[in-house]
């Protein structure tokens, strides 16, 4: 009988209306729960997806068989690891530990974009023999900002080597015998005469003024005044951002460098503007004879490439080799054998000359063989470039790995240059290991402080013709000793964080 109740209990209960009160809360409660199903599938999906990403950012595709590696963190990779402070002249640890787990080729993510460093002479040699075929040159988004979307180093094929040519009338052997010999020489004793007059100077800085004011003068027209000290600061914030992470606000490096180019792009604005508005001016220095190429009927240069040039041949005229030249001092500094044999060399020439206060010419400079031995070792030991970048332009198989179609290539000249198995005991000190050696005049796989291939820097018999001229001028005239400063940092450039004080006393 208790079931037949119950049923009817049912039946009754069934024909009784709800309450909309009750109906609204049914839909709100069956609402709820669709919800919290919809939100748990899209947090199930976007979890799914972030794993998916992650997993191919790690692991990214390729046709053949990419070289080992890390990827790192998305989006910013191995960055931080990359511009790691490294207070030593050796290799950084970013490409050591690297190459010591992976071997000479592994992959990487350096700001935001798919790199792989080599560290083999002959993967190096390959890249370089390759551009323009297999490979072109390219730097990061963030150095792209810094130089100028047309930048040199950002054109390829007839335009690049236009400007090339361009430039080799500045730096080409033959200016260089006929006027920038005798102005280098001149600028030499000048500068170190007036610090041997003061108590100390900070021998960096005082190399980045002497360069800058004899390079911004043959660019463009420059006089060492206070606005020619006002750009060269510009120009030394650039090189404290260069090579730092790209983090574009204030108080950082690499804000102050962009903020450094915009002053300096300003300035080389109102110079173009002024020049070009006087169609009668005579060329007195480069950049009057980029503005005869900009006033030809067809000119293959635009004002954006023009400028672009100017601010890059500034920099790199006197930044570079003033560091290369601080890093000498300071060897030199610790090594008195190599200053004994300098000066037996260059005491040698002066003794040669009829008037020893003479200039130096043009086949005393070439007579300076252990000079020259001396500055090979000086730019090996720098490195004031940690890597050389280029892009593939397919997918490139190279000693068994492949090199994706877009990826970066960074050939990393400090791994070669100190490699023991190149070079013996690579960090020490030894102008003699380049005696009997050919002279080296366009890279070769085991030395590339120059670059390499159709892009050996242009500059390079200037900043050979510079150190040449600085070192005579110091070891025949002078002795110096430390009085404060000289160490160094890697980030991963070159730089003295706490200068390098340096007091002159003249000989004699």
């Amino acid at each position: 009988m208790q079931p037949y109740l119950e049923l009817a209990s049912l039946r009754i209960t069934a024909t009784i209306p709800l309450s909309p009160r009750i109906y609204s809360t049914i839909f709100l409660e069956a609402m709820a729960a669709m919800a919290y199903i919809a939100l748990r599938g899209a947090a199930l999906a976007a979890i799914v997806a972030l794993i998916h990403w992650v997993y191919r950012w790690r692991h990214p595709k390729c046709a053949g068989t990419l070289p080992p590696g890390s990827m790192g963190i998305p989006i910013i990779g191995e960055t931080l690891q990359f511009f790691a402070p490294n207070p030593t002249c050796g290799l950084s640890p970013f490409v050591r530990d690297r190459v010591k787990r992976y071997g000479s080729m592994f992959k990487t993510s350096i700001v935001g974009r798919p790199v792989v460093v080599s560290a083999d002479p002959d993967v190096n040699h390959y890249v370089f023999q390759n551009e323009g075929k297999l490979f072109e040159s390219w730097y990061p988004d963030t150095f792209t900002e810094i130089f100028g979307r047309d930048n040199v180093g950002s054109l390829h094929g007839f335009i690049y080597k236009y400007l090339k040519t361009l430039v080799l009338r500045l730096y080409g052997q033959e200016n260089l015998k006929a006027v920038l010999l005798a102005e280098t020489d001149a600028a030499c004793r000048g500068s170190l005469a007036a610090w041997a007059a003061q108590p100390c100077v900070d021998i960096k800085d005082g190399l980045s003024t002497m360069i800058f004011d004899l390079t911004a003068k043959k660019l463009i027209g420059y006089e060492p005044t206070k606005s020619s000290e006002s750009l060269r600061e510009n120009f030394t914030a650039f090189i404290r951002g260069l090579i730092s992470f790209p983090l574009n606000i204030p108080g950082t490096a690499y804000h102050e460098c962009m903020e450094g180019r915009k002053k300096a792009m300003k300035v080389l604005k109102g110079m173009m503007q002024e020049r070009m508005a006087d169609p009668e001016r005579k060329c007195e220095d480069f950049f009057d004879h980029v503005i005869q190429e900009l006033r030809r009927e067809k000119p293959l240069l635009t004002e954006t490439i023009a400028l672009d040039l100017m601010f890059v041949l500034l920099f790199a005229s006197f930044e570079t080799t003033a560091l290369a030249l601080t890093l000498g001092v300071k060897l030199l500094t610790e090594n008195p054998r190599v200053v004994d044999a300098l000066t037996e060399e260059h005491e040698a020439i002066v003794r040669n000359r009829e008037d020893p206060d003479a200039a130096i010419t043009w086949a005393e400079y070439k007579s300076m063989t252990f000079t020259a031995q001396v500055i090979m070792e000086i730019v090996r030991l720098a490195n004031i470039v940690p890597g050389i970048f280029r892009k593939a332009l397919q997918d490139v198989e190279i000693k068994g790995y492949t090199v994706p179609a877009g990826w970066g290539i960074m050939v990393c000249p400090p791994a070669v240059h100190l490699n023991p198995d190149i070079y013996e005991d690579p960090l020490a000190f030894n102008p003699w290991r380049w005696q009997d050696k050919p002279e080296i005049t366009g890279g070769t796989k085991h030395f590339m402080a120059f670059g390499g291939g159709l892009r050996f820097c242009v500059g390079t018999d200037l900043t050979k013709v510079l150190m040449a001229t600085f070192i005579h001028n110091l070891v025949t005239k002078y002795r110096w000793k430390t009085v404060k400063g000289g160490n160094i940092v890697r980030t991963p450039g070159l730089g003295f964080p706490d200068g390098f004080d340096i007091q002159l006393f003249p000989k004699n």
